[in-house]
């Protein structure tokens, strides 16, 4: 699901699915699958960032916005199926390059397309910058912040009912809160 963007050994841009390009061999079982639980109704989405990186190279500028957005333009025609998109800036970035992206994947597919972000709970109860370095809250007052379905709030740490009343009451409506936690299980040997 995550899609990176960055600048190979001869510096030329690329765009990666889990550190390969989404066209490679190795995935094409993977969009066949895609395209089949689309088909039974579930809902398919790529996810852009997170720990990997992207939005430092997608907003270095206006010449790289344009090649990294293309890359993802047809990604995204190429896969119709894909029909959203998770945003997770754990880059620090300006504010405004965030909302131009929102609107231009909003003005490419429409209001039907989703779209929706991944900040971590603090962000989300008390209005701290996030890992991208900018406050949810003044987004969500942009027109931008209208075009975003619902956040996926990485709610590790505080993955309570408390933590999600002390969202609402900071603003944020319960319907626009999807609380994530994650475990991660470190492997065993075996002797």
């Amino acid at each position: 699901s995550s899609i990176h963007f960055g600048r190979d050994k001869k510096e030329e841009l690329y765009i990666h699915l889990n550190d390969y390009h989404p066209n490679d061999k190795r995935f094409i079982e993977v969009w066949k699958e895609c395209e089949e639980a689309s088909k039974k109704g579930i809902t398919i989405m790529v996810m852009v960032g997170g720990a990997g990186g992207a939005y430092n190279t997608f907003f270095e500028s206006e010449e790289t916005y344009k090649k990294c957005y293309l890359f993802l333009l047809e990604l995204i025609e190429k896969f119709p199926f894909i029909k959203g998109i998770d945003l997770d800036v754990e880059e620090t970035v300006n504010l405004s390059n965030v909302t131009k992206l929102i609107r231009d994947i909003h003005n490419d597919f429409g209001d039907e397309f989703i779209i929706t972000m991944a900040p971590v709970a603090n962000s989300l109860v008390y209005d701290y910058p996030g890992m991208g370095n900018f406050c949810y809250k003044d987004l969500i007052k942009k027109p931008e912040g209208k075009m975003i379905h619902w956040f996926n709030g990485q709610f590790y740490f505080q993955f309570t009912k408390e933590c999600f009343e002390s969202c609402v009451k900071n603003g944020y409506k319960p319907s626009s809160i999807v609380m994530v936690y994650s475990v991660s299980v470190a492997p065993t040997t075996q002797e």
